[in-house]
């Protein structure tokens, strides 16, 4: 073991909690990930190692695992090896990425924003170029929105297909383990190793893309072009009648009943915003808060732990709030899971903006951070609430920041959602550069 990570002095951009080497148990070099190196989240179990959870207190009271996480296993029996644990949000509770004991792990790609979290460190790490894949969690955004912020590939995959076994649960209603790698031929052969096999192995062309509008309304500016870019790039792959711009707003409102008990309360909200996506993003973080603290109340009760500004507010307001109509808030969300397959169908796609913008810049302000959150949460709950499967697609970096979009698919169609992607996105970035080359910028 090396000890903590040292931050740009020590070459690593502050991603690493420690290093280390896991070996693969043989170096057959026909093995799938034969040669790979990837990074752990400090949220999964390795046998003999404490699991910190992103946090000092968390690391003192909890013994070494006694197991090491599946997925850990699967990667290492498939022939890559791991140099250590990532720096995390702690307890999973922010998409920042920000850890005011370990240090913020540096944006490669733009050093003067947050890198995004709570996978922090594993998606620094891949675009720093340290190891070739990392492994994450997704709860609310963890692996996409530090996919987004660093300019690389991230999976949410379908809830439940990958196994959250030994790994520190956060909220198991929404949990996810995710991958991380800077090319689709990498992302490609992780997942391939990681995705439960399809029972059909013929993978259907995509018949309809959803490209909401409204959704690219809530970007704080539409200067990216994004939503031009995905409309002429669907169009010119798939053919124009492939497109739908319809509102999902609209369609959300019309297609999940019990929406009417929460809309007014989200209908003057400051622009830009879709109140039906704020009403999913809220009864998503009211289940999480609920599971949050059935999981954790009692260690924080207990413990007292010291975190960090902001996670201190987050994990107070989770243990000491009431759980609200919870019987809404699932009819809710099996109602939004059935509107959206209805939507989707078996052989569509959902086309939305991963996060609301650029990466917010250190140490935001409060007020314009959580203005930030709440816009990001209404697209993140989309895939979130329903258990639907989301890649974030990386397009470029404009004007210093990096920019991306998302494709989502049904749940199951993991491997749907990813034969898409290795077809759209030679197209994405010739119509990116096109796009951003006329308005004279470059990638």
């Amino acid at each position: 073991m090396e000890g903590m990570a040292m931050g740009l002095e020590g070459g690593d951009y502050g991603a690493f909690m420690e290093k280390f080497e896991l070996l693969p148990p043989q170096s057959q070099q026909q093995l799938p990930l034969h040669g790979l190196t990837f990074a752990i989240k400090d949220i999964f179990d390795i046998s003999g190692r404490v699991t910190g959870f992103g946090n000092p207190d968390w690391a003192r009271t909890h013994a070494p695992a006694a197991a090491t996480s599946p997925v850990v296993l699967a990667t290492l029996a498939a022939g890559a090896t791991s140099v250590g644990k990532t720096v995390m949000d702690e307890m999973a509770y922010s998409i920042n990425g920000e850890n005011a004991h370990y240090g913020t792990p540096t944006n490669p790609c733009a050093p003067d924003r947050v890198p995004g979290g709570s996978s922090s460190g594993s998606a620094v790490a891949v675009a720093a170029k340290l190891v070739d894949f990392a492994l994450g969690t997704d709860t609310g955004g963890s692996v996409r929105v530090p996919a987004a912020y660093c300019g690389i590939f991230g999976l949410r995959p379908s809830h439940g297909v990958v196994s959250t076994e030994n790994v520190t649960p956060m909220s198991q209603m929404f949990d996810t383990v995710g991958w991380f790698a800077r090319d689709l031929s990498t992302f490609s052969r992780v997942s391939n190793v990681l995705l439960p096999l399809p029972a059909d192995n013929t993978i259907k062309q995509p018949t309809q893309f959803t490209i909401p509008k409204d959704c690219f309304e809530i970007l704080g500016s539409l200067k990216d072009q994004t939503y031009q870019i995905l409309n002429a790039s669907v169009a010119k792959r798939f053919g124009s009648d492939a497109v739908d711009n319809r509102n999902l707003g609209e369609f959300v409102s019309n297609n999940v009943p019990t929406i009417g008990k929460f809309i007014s309360d989200f209908s003057k909200s400051e622009a830009p915003s879709v109140p039906a996506l704020s009403v999913i993003s809220y009864v998503m973080r009211c289940l999480q808060r609920s599971e949050f603290k059935a999981n954790h109340a009692e260690w924080v009760n207990t413990v007292k732990p010291k975190l960090g500004p902001g996670i201190q507010e987050r994990v107070h307001e989770a243990i000491t709030s009431e759980d609200g109509p919870m019987e809404d808030f699932h009819a809710l969300k099996t109602e939004f899971k059935s509107a959206l397959s209805a939507l989707i169908k078996d052989d569509g796609i959902l086309a939305i903006p991963t996060v609301p913008g650029s990466p917010p810049k250190l140490r935001m302000e409060a007020a314009a951070l959580e203005n930030f959150r709440a816009r990001a949460f209404s697209l993140l709950s989309i895939a979130g609430l329903s258990g639907f499967c989301q890649l974030s697609i990386p397009l470029g970096v404009r004007d210093g920041v990096p920019v991306s979009v998302s494709l989502v698919a049904r749940h199951g169609a993991d491997w749907f959602l990813l034969s898409v992607a290795q077809e759209l996105y030679e197209t994405l970035q010739e119509e990116t550069k096109k796009a951003w080359s006329s308005s004279k910028s470059s990638l």
